[in-house]
This record gives C-alpha cells, sequence and structure tokens, in this order.
C-alpha cells in the first residue's frame, strides 16, 4: 500500500467550456490538493479524494474570474470548495482507467467518471525519490450542480455551454 503525496508544483487541473457557441473559454484552478492510497500495481484498490479551491479559479481575466466567484456560478464565499471522492477505479488497459465517484460542488452531490491514464514511476534525479504521474480527462454538465447562469444569444443559441471538459496532470512522490 503506498500513499503518494501530491506535488503541486509539477501538477494542474485545467478546464474548457464554449463561449458563445463558436469559441472556448479557458482557465485553471491554483490551488487544489489530491489524496491518494493505494498499489500503485493495482490501481482499482486505489483511494482518491480531489478537492479544488474554487475561489483560486483563473481564466486571466479578473471580471470574468470574480463572476466566476460569485453567487452567479460557484458562490466561493460560501462554498469555497469542490470535492471528488473516489468510490471504484476500473482498468481499461495497461495504464488506462476510468475512476467513478462523487463529484460535489455547491453542496450538490452528482456520481462522475473521468478517465484515467498511469504515466508510471520514475527516479527523481535530485533527491532519489520514487514519482508516479498520471493524466485525468472527462467532462461535466455544469447545470447538474446548480450553475446554470446563462444569457440567450440574438443569434440563436446561449453564451455558455453547459459541458464543461476538465483536464488535469498529477504528480506524486511515492511515500
Amino acid at each position: 500500500m503506498a500513499v503518494l503525496k501530491l506535488d503541486k508544483a509539477h501538477s494542474s487541473i485545467s478546464f474548457t467550456v464554449k463561449h458563445m457557441m463558436v469559441s472556448k473559454a479557458k482557465g485553471k484552478f491554483e490551488d487544489f490538493d489530491v489524496q491518494f492510497s493505494g498499489d500503485l500495481n493495482d490501481l482499482n484498490s486505489a483511494s482518491i479524494t480531489a478537492t479544488i479551491q474554487a475561489a483560486t479559479i483563473n481564466t486571466g481575466n479578473p471580471d470574468r474570474d470574480g463572476h466566476l466567484q460569485s453567487g452567479d456560478f460557484f458562490d466561493a464565499a460560501n462554498h469555497p470548495a469542490m470535492t471528488f471522492k473516489s468510490k471504484s477505479v476500473k482498468k481499461l488497459s495497461d495504464d488506462e482507467f476510468e475512476i467513478t465517484g462523487d463529484f460535489t460542488i455547491k453542496d450538490v452531490t452528482n456520481e462522475e467518471t473521468f478517465k484515467v491514464e498511469y504515466n508510471g514511476t520514475s527516479k527523481n534525479p535530485m533527491d532519489g525519490s520514487t514519482i508516479a504521474g498520471f493524466e485525468v480527462e472527462g467532462k461535466i454538465n455544469r447545470e447538474a450542480y446548480g450553475l446554470t447562469y446563462n444569457a440567450a444569444l440574438e443569434t440563436g443559441g446561449v453564451l455558455i455551454g453547459k459541458d464543461v471538459k476538465f483536464t488535469a496532470d498529477f504528480e506524486f512522490v511515492v511515500e
């Protein structure tokens, strides 16, 4: 059984969402943590909990970030964290998995499944520690979490798409 410690300097969580039906708005979260325990040789046994601090959303536009932190979206003052708690991990191939768990935003919890690619382990030449790497991707329907703010467009459609695509890269130190 391994306990992995997230290396935040070499990890990221980013997202994209359709904007005005023709382009994508992109952003990332600056503060998050992932707790991982399990056997790296049998990831089906893994237990994972991820916590994302909503107020650290960064789209490169301070006005938009403020709006996303407001009650129209994350209501970060009253709901500071989003969480994902794994329920199961399913092996698809030697390095591909699906992780299913409860994702909570603004006290609304839905079961979500994300694809995970396990990139294996490596020795860090600086300190000799063992490093494990994972890539995660998936999408959620933001409206299922009460994130329903939108505006109709004169040309048809809406200002903001309902699907939010996530991409995450995690590097862990194996302890």
